[in-house]
């Protein structure tokens, strides 16, 4: 017997579903006001023409739904056309492309596009300073940089296309983090890297000037002479990085064919997610898409925002 497609669930195909499902992981313990904060003096509103889902804070007198303050605010598209989008853009390793997504789904091209940027915003992780830092005592954090984007000798190439710099820090058996970077310099790279890898950890690089001068911020530095043909000395590699970085350039060249300077850094957030959890960390499918829906709370990308993304931007340290 063939096994049963998550796709078969409910929430992907009713809206009532979809609701409910919605709710259960944004307002776990039972609505909250998304202006005040209140979830005391709230009321569900109930009636033949008051729409699904509908309450109101009695404490600032508003009424809200629960995609209010959420990336799917103001959003004709159905529920359940997001949830299949989420768990489409959450089980594709490579991602999934916009011209796919608007045949799959049945929306506007324009509709695909604007909802697979939202999607990537409730998939970024809020880097602000609370945000735990990868490693830790005992652990191993690599880090290298890349560059994706085509060649200016490639037939594609029209400026001003080019290379754009990435820089990412894994942790061994962990996370990811990835940031587009202006260019690849210490100057650039040592606040990245000295916020984002955990001082009691021990560092991994290849021999590169830009890494060097940094040991002293860890518990460990190691490098690998990959200008000598050295790829592995013992435990000491950045094949865990690289191997991040073959799964981000087959999307990016493979799926997407090509992604704009102003919008590399959401993409960014969507392959760290995947990687960052998946099935090696013990979450499956659901669960990933069950993160990403818990994701969207706080978060709002207006369609004009989207269009008007500025150039190179390296992603807060």
């Amino acid at each position: 017997m063939a096994a049963k497609s998550l796709l078969s669930a409910d929430h992907f195909h009713d809206e009532a579903a979809a609701l409910a499902f919605i709710e259960a992981r944004v307002w776990p313990n039972g609505p909250v006001c998304p202006r005040c904060g209140s979830g005391d003096r709230v009321g569900r509103l109930q009636g033949k023409s008051t729409k699904s889902g509908m309450c109101k804070c009695y404490a600032c007198r508003k009424p809200f739904t629960v995609t209010v303050g959420t990336v799917m605010e103001a959003s004709h598209i159905p529920l359940h056309i997001w949830l299949q989008a989420m768990h489409l853009m959450c089980t594709s390793k490579k991602g999934i492309s916009t011209n796919q997504l608007h045949r799959t789904l049945g929306v506007t091209l324009k509709s695909a596009w604007f909802l697979s940027h939202r999607i990537r915003e409730a998939m970024k992780d809020v880097r602000d300073i609370f945000i735990e830092p990868l490693g830790g005592a005992g652990r191993t954090v690599e880090g290298d940089e890349t560059y994706v984007g085509r060649k200016a000798e490639s037939r594609a190439f029209k400026p001003p296309a080019a290379k754009q710099a990435v820089v990412s820090l894994v942790e061994r058996g962990g996370s990811v983090r990835s940031f587009h970077v202006p260019n690849v310099t210490a100057a650039n790279l040592h606040p990245i890297i000295g916020r984002h890898a955990h001082k009691d950890s021990r560092f991994i690089s290849d021999e590169s000037n830009i890494y060097k001068g940094i040991g002293w911020n860890f518990a460990a530095q190691a490098m690998v002479m990959h200008s000598a043909k050295e790829y592995v000395r013992g435990d000491v590699y950045t094949n865990t990085v690289e191997s991040y970085f073959s799964i981000l350039k087959r999307g990016i060249y493979g799926v997407y064919q090509h992604v704009s300077e102003a919008h590399l850094k959401r993409y960014l957030c969507e392959f760290d997610f995947r990687y960052s959890n998946r099935v090696a960390v013990g979450l499956d499918d659901k669960a990933r898409t069950d993160l990403a829906v818990k994701g969207i709370k706080g978060k709002r990308l207006t369609y004009r925002t989207t269009r008007g993304a500025g150039a190179t931007e390296a992603q807060p340290a």
